[in-house]
């Protein structure tokens, strides 16, 4: 893997030549640095697209770290651990159960009943398992609603709604008038998800960000600016790393 060295900073990237491309793009995610360039571009040109955005590399590294470092995380599935939900850290504790499948509440918190029976090895995978599903299923819950609410008497009806986890946005609306949300978005405050359905629904009429788009976006949401601002500045929020 290539090396690109600034100073005392040192970033590997990935180098991919690409058919489509037109022009270089790279795109710097918390896993990865990607350079993409035209088949055509040579050594001396790759290196000028490097030189030219070093300060924004830089910036954009560090920034990526500064995410991951504040992401919400949890050493361990048990009683005590902090799980993100709606904006908040909750408390969870887990219980032994005689049952026979692990089973999730929520009451100030939430309430993991594990059975007895499952081996110590496990529990953990299991408990995280069962977060995440009963966590897609609210979000999921939630979107519906907002769906409906905003969807329906606007004339902007998607096709279907799909609950992804993806890695790199929160949400995208494609041309075949699908809806996709990431799964994440239920760890951000009620109002933001509303913010990232209506966003997505607006697409279906307008493909692109241009004042249209957003005077659609002002009329369902006065105050956008404000959630759309949220998003952008608590991005390390909507994470949950298992350490």
């Amino acid at each position: 893997m290539p090396i690109l060295t600034i100073g005392e900073t040192e970033i590997p990237y990935t180098l991919r030549r690409s058919e489509r491309a037109k022009s270089a793009r790279i795109t710097v995610t918390p896993e990865a640095v990607e350079v993409v360039v035209p088949t055509s571009a040579s050594d001396d040109e790759i290196a000028g697209v490097l030189h030219r955005r070093k300060e924004w590399l830089v910036e954009q590294t560090r920034h990526m770290a500064d995410r991951v470092a504040a992401a919400p995380k949890v050493v361990h599935f048990v009683t005590g651990a902090k799980i993100p939900y709606r904006g908040r850290l909750m408390r969870l504790k887990v219980e032994p159960s005689d049952g026979t499948l692990v089973e999730v509440s929520y009451r100030n918190g939430f309430i993991v009943h594990c059975p007895r029976t499952v081996p110590d090895a496990s529990r953990a995978t299991l408990i995280e398992s069962a977060l995440r599903l009963w966590l897609r299923k609210r979000l999921r819950e939630d979107v519906t609603s907002f769906v409906r609410q905003h969807g329906e008497p606007n004339g902007l009806k998607p096709k279907r709604v799909e609950i992804k986890d993806q890695k790199h946005l929160w949400g995208s609306c494609g041309p075949d008038r699908v809806v996709n949300l990431n799964w994440h978005l239920i760890f951000a405050p009620r109002t933001i998800l509303e913010y990232a359905v209506v966003h997505e629904l607006c697409h279906l009429r307008y493909r692109n960000h241009h004042r249209e788009f957003w005077g659609l976006v002002g009329s369902i949401l006065p105050d956008w600016e404000i959630r759309k601002a949220w998003l952008d500045e608590n991005e390390h929020f909507l994470g949950l790393q298992r350490v």
